[in-house]
């Protein structure tokens, strides 16, 4: 199972960048474990300055903007 964090404050693109990753691990049948980072000392502890970023068991794979659901597969796969 992988662990991924969205990181950001909560904003419209934070969550739907936390929906899109549910919605593909559903779709790829996978179990994941989704936690929302919103507190800015942890979000900056990964060196990501732009939000929403996300990170896949411990490795920071994207940060700002949406992303796209082709690279939501690769980081889950």
């Amino acid at each position: 199972m992988k662990t991924i964090k969205v990181l950001g404050s909560g904003c419209a693109n934070c969550k739907t960048t936390a929906r899109l990753i549910e919605e593909t691990a559903a779709e790829l049948g996978l179990e994941i474990k989704l936690e929302k980072v919103e507190d800015v000392g942890q979000i900056m502890s990964y060196g990501v300055m732009s939000t929403p970023g996300v990170v896949v068991d411990g490795k920071v794979v994207h940060a700002g903007g949406l992303p796209d659901r082709k690279n939501i597969q690769q980081w889950l796969t």
